[in-house]
């Protein structure tokens, strides 16, 4: 690559259980602590609780929704996905339904939403199994099956064991729907107690976010003065458009300056902050000044090789940095 088209192109246009266990532990890494579970072993229950049953079609017209929400909105892409391969090549997987313990003639779903709203949007009826059950096997097959193929992220579970508790399901059922312990969910339900749900709902998924960022913002939402401020921010013109992961990033950076910021700023002290994308979302970045500072966050997929490759090219970016400089104040 040039040296030239370098800072153009930088800144662009724009516990691991046993099987069987039902409790998972910890991994520490410095800040960062990450939730395992036995994959395997759920993954295992879900399809024992598929197989040997007869498939059946069913008119999505007749399906309602799970009884509990673990679901964000802002997947557009990964439905789309979804829908354009049973689009090419059919269901594989059947959903799992149960009869609505309420309405005569209906189904509820247990889990396979998001198949049951391609099916949908296609105009056709949905492959399915068909079990009698009652709500706690219902919220433990739909939490498990959820876990064993890791799509919720920390926020969607946190939302989904909130939801169960006001529900007035046990602590211990939550916890073997979500295979976490005792802490972890104390935590969850802190998280989503502690934010609004309006606020959790504007930011959608955030899929790259992980439970320390949230428990950062958590700290952040403890204090009802900087509720307005979210609001205010959430009413940007523009923000509404902004994906999921980068929603959090502004969101959470803007509220902890100006919980930190004297109450009387100057403009010049103000920070301008934008966002990047590159690669089709593989990158993506909030970018600009704080003060005196200029901040670059990545996240996304690249984050970490393009963070290394930024690093490694530091030197010769600045030189570029220098000599344009010089050419600008020359000319």
């Amino acid at each position: 690559m040039a040296r030239k088209d370098l800072l153009k192109s930088v800144m662009g246009d724009a516990s691991q259980a046993k099987p069987g266990a039902e409790r998972s532990s910890y991994a520490m890494r410095g800040a960062s602590k990450s939730m395992k579970v036995s994959i395997d072993s759920m993954a295992e229950n879900s399809k024992r609780l598929l197989e040997g049953e007869t498939i059946v079609e069913i008119d999505t017209n007749l399906i309602d929704a799970s009884f509990v929400n673990d679901r964000l909105s802002g997947d557009d892409e990964a439905f789309e996905a979804l829908k354009r391969s049973i689009s090419a090549s059919g269901q594989d997987t059947p959903v799992l339904l149960r009869p609505h313990p309420e309405i005569a003639g209906r189904y509820m779903v247990v889990f396979g939403h998001h198949r049951v709203r391609a099916a949908s949007a296609l105009g056709r009826s949905v492959r399915a199994v068909v079990k009698e059950m009652d709500d706690v096997a219902h919220v433990l097959a739909q939490g498990q099956e959820n876990t064993a193929r890791a799509d919720l992220s920390f926020i969607e579970k946190a939302l989904f064991a909130k939801n169960l508790r006001d529900l007035g399901q046990e602590k211990d059922v939550i916890q073997q729907a979500l295979t976490i312990d005792g802490t972890l969910l104390s935590r969850m339900l802190s998280v989503a107690s502690t934010v609004p749900t309006h606020i959790v709902e504007a930011i959608g998924p955030a899929k790259q976010i992980g439970r320390d960022r949230w428990e950062d913002f958590k700290k952040l939402m403890a204090e009802e003065t900087n509720h307005k401020f979210a609001d205010r921010i959430l009413g940007t013109e523009g923000f509404d458009q902004l994906d999921s992961d980068t929603k959090f990033e502004i969101l959470h950076s803007k509220v902890a300056e100006a919980g930190r910021a004297p109450k009387r700023r100057s403009s010049k002290t103000a920070s301008a902050k934008r966002t990047w994308t590159a690669g089709e979302g593989r990158i993506k970045g909030v970018i600009g000044r704080t003060g005196r500072a200029y901040n670059i966050s990545l996240t996304s997929k690249d984050s970490a090789a393009f963070g290394e490759f930024l690093s490694e090219n530091l030197n010769e970016l600045y030189a570029e940095f220098l000599r344009k400089t010089e050419e600008t104040s020359t000319s």
